[in-house]
């Protein structure tokens, strides 16, 4: 609770330092998914992050002014509702447990914010973000301007609140570092898991059971994304998604997938052999792989900025490219006219990482925000980011490529914590190099 409330309160200090106002952050509404059932319910993560409280129908007020204060509203206790839907907090007991200065039932939102909002100088809400919330706060501020010619003023400024938290969210404490660093135990364990269950004949969808199985046998309350489970052809489908089709022998078989622990996200690709060994032209593209990930690992420290990471992947894969014939040394030329050129590109199409925290795709700007005009710099790392570390290679049948590695498609991917002299690779549990996959395979 201490640092939820420590989160609300730093907010507040920056709003103050914007000259003061209201902010306005909802959860996530209840999806139906078909007739009478709905999606698994998942909060939405600003307001998780700032509140704890993983109950629907909810919203967080805060006040920067002359008396600062944090609010809930929240459903009210229902015993009937609770018997077929489970416990409720209520205002009152959610304002106690989460530590907010007052709460009122999610009912009373028309009533009190126009209240909340009279004589404040600006509001901080991310317009856009939730359509029917829009619409209430227009009509909160259309009530407050009704009241002009009482002498009461309405916001007359609008700042972005998720562009405050990004900032926030960006580097993590101990507690979420501790949180990420269990997820990241957890899904390491799933795909040695899946490794030492995989042969051919199974489908994908038999190795996509056993990184449930594990999630949840661990505590994980679900996956931080749906599960990638290609095997063959179908690794060349960047978010393809793990469905029915036979391992057979000699296929690669590519796993994506990673738990989310309270609130926090894992991510994990790994590539091995359905058959426990790598052929020779798997291995040396997986090798390559592997080199390109190694670099850019080595990037990944204070100082550096995000973009290095990926740079230094590139010129790895563009070399092992014309050393393995991939691509023609006569036709493309050098690795420096490869990079220049993007002729990497048929073969490794996407970036090298991105933020990872409470969603699998982290908030928080790549670029630095202080430039104005031209392009912006990329990111300075600094401690207590974390980011993923995922070069690939994808190798599509083409007339100029050569056959043996045709259907070929490997990614390597780890979550990095950068620390305050390099990066801690929390996922380094799961077999990585050719020898680890090989022998745990034989079990």
């Amino acid at each position: 609770m201490k640092s939820y409330a420590a989160r609300r309160a730093a907010l507040i200090k920056q709003m103050q330092d914007k000259h003061g106002g209201i902010a306005i952050l909802p959860t996530a509404p209840e999806v139906m998914r078909n007739r009478d059932a709905d999606y698994p319910y998942r909060h939405d993560s600003y307001f998780y992050y700032l509140s704890g409280f993983d109950e629907p129908e909810a919203v967080i007020v805060l006040v920067a002014g002359e008396k600062n204060q944090a609010i809930l509203f929240c459903r009210e206790k229902n015993l009937e509702r609770e018997i077929w839907d489970g416990y409720r907090y209520g205002p009152e007991a959610a304002r106690e447990a989460f530590g907010f200065d007052a709460a009122y039932p999610i009912s009373a939102l028309d009533t009190e914010m126009p209240k909340l909002m009279a004589n404040t100088p600006a509001l901080f809400y991310a317009l856009g973000s939730d359509r029917r919330l829009d619409k209430q706060v227009q009509g909160w501020l259309q009530a407050v301007r009704m009241q002009s010619r009482a002498g009461v003023v309405a916001p007359s400024i609008v700042h972005d609140v998720h562009v405050l938290l990004d900032e926030m969210r960006l580097v993590k404490d101990e507690e979420e570092i501790a949180i990420m660093k269990r997820a990241a135990a957890i899904s390491s364990e799933a795909h040695r898991r899946a490794m030492m269950t995989c042969r051919p004949g199974l489908r994908e969808y038999h190795l996509e059971a056993e990184l449930l199985h594990e999630f949840r046998r661990n505590g994980s309350q679900y996956p931080a994304y749906g599960s990638i489970v290609a095997t063959g052809a179908n690794a060349c489908v960047l978010h393809y998604r793990a469905s029915n089709a036979e391992i057979k022998d000699g296929d690669l078989v590519l796993i994506d997938a990673g738990c989310e622990l309270d609130s926090y996200a894992s991510d994990i690709t790994r590539t091995f052999p359905a058959n426990g060994r790598f052929s020779g032209p798997q291995k040396a593209l997986y090798e390559l792989v592997l080199a390109a990930q190694a670099a850019a690992i080595t990037e990944a420290r204070p100082g550096k900025r995000f973009m290095d990471g990926h740079n230094a992947a590139v010129r790895v894969l563009a070399q092992g490219m014309l050393d393995t014939g991939l691509l023609d040394k006569d036709k493309v030329g050098s690795v420096d006219d490869v990079i220049s050129k993007g002729a990497y590109q048929q073969f490794y199409m996407h970036r090298t990482g991105h933020w990872l925290g409470m969603d699998v795709h982290d908030v928080g700007e790549y670029r630095e925000a202080s430039v104005l005009q031209g392009e912006k710099p990329w990111r300075v790392l600094q401690p207590g980011m974390v980011l993923t570390v995922e070069p690939g290679i994808y190798v599509r049948p083409d007339p100029g490529v050569p056959e043996q590695f045709w259907h070929i498609g490997i990614r390597i991917e780890d979550d990095a914590l950068v620390t305050e002299s390099g990066c801690d690779i929390i996922t380094a549990a799961a077999p990585k190099t050719v020898a680890e996959i090989e022998a745990v395979m034989k079990h």
